[in-house]
């Protein structure tokens, strides 16, 4: 084939961003680079001789259902890159770092919510990629039920949530081949018990409380990159 056959894809990517009040590094890192992150990944695919045929973000913003209420997730489209580059920008720099109450989030549902996006299933390669910032541990599935804003249709359980990201047995939500799942969460129960079980899955550990002040932008396209 030669050193100049290069592989195309489709990717579709959907940003978990837990926006309670300790996330403001993130959420500023996501904020600054929003307009120039489809040119940052073409070029560090150009590197792996990959190519990105179509690129698509959809943003996911959670919190807390008791504490938070209405604003405890709210959720995006996917925006068609880079046509809708200031779209997204616009979307990204409406989140504000609020809220909370308790340390555990509903970073579980949040997940869900994504796991069941309206995934590309054109082209012959694509990948399905989630990629979860938080700073905090998850409440378990279903601890919000109560409020009148939780979701009618969600995963009533992490067993259920496991069968929605589905296994090389089991078809779930997600295309098993292009499926990626990349965690910037810390080593704690919810999280540890994904990266420990799940197939697919990248987990960085952060420091719980600590607002991910660690991670930076380099990073990030980094680990997205090297998913591709």
């Amino acid at each position: 084939m030669g050193s100049n056959y290069k592989i195309t894809y489709n990717v579709d990517l959907v940003f978990c961003i837990d926006a309670t009040a300790s996330m403001d590094n993130v959420i500023n890192i996501v904020k600054r680079n929003a307009i120039n992150f489809y040119s940052d990944v073409i070029a560090a695919m150009e590197k792996k001789h990959k190519v990105i045929n179509r690129m698509r973000i959809r943003v996911i913003a959670f919190r807390d259902y008791i504490a938070d209420k209405e604003n405890a997730m709210l959720s995006t489209r996917f925006f068609n890159l880079p046509e809708e580059n200031d779209k997204l920008k616009k979307t990204v720099n409406s989140i504000v770092a609020f809220g909370g109450g308790d340390e555990p989030e509903d970073g579980l549902e949040a997940l869900a919510y994504a796991m069941r996006s309206d995934w590309d299933t054109e082209g012959m390669k694509r990948r399905q990629v989630i990629v979860v910032w938080s700073d905090a541990a998850t409440h378990p599935l279903g601890f919000g039920a109560s409020m009148p804003n939780y979701p009618k249709n969600m995963a009533k359980n992490f067993n259920e949530l496991t069968a929605w990201w589905g296994s090389q047995q089991s078809a779930g939500y997600m295309d098993y081949h292009a499926k990626r799942l990349i965690l910037f969460t810390p080593d704690q129960e919810g999280w540890s018990t994904i990266s420990d079980n799940w197939e697919n899955v990248i987990h960085f550990p952060s420091e719980a409380g600590n607002g991910l002040n660690d991670v930076n932008y380099e990073q990030i396209i980094d680990s997205i990159a090297n998913t591709i």
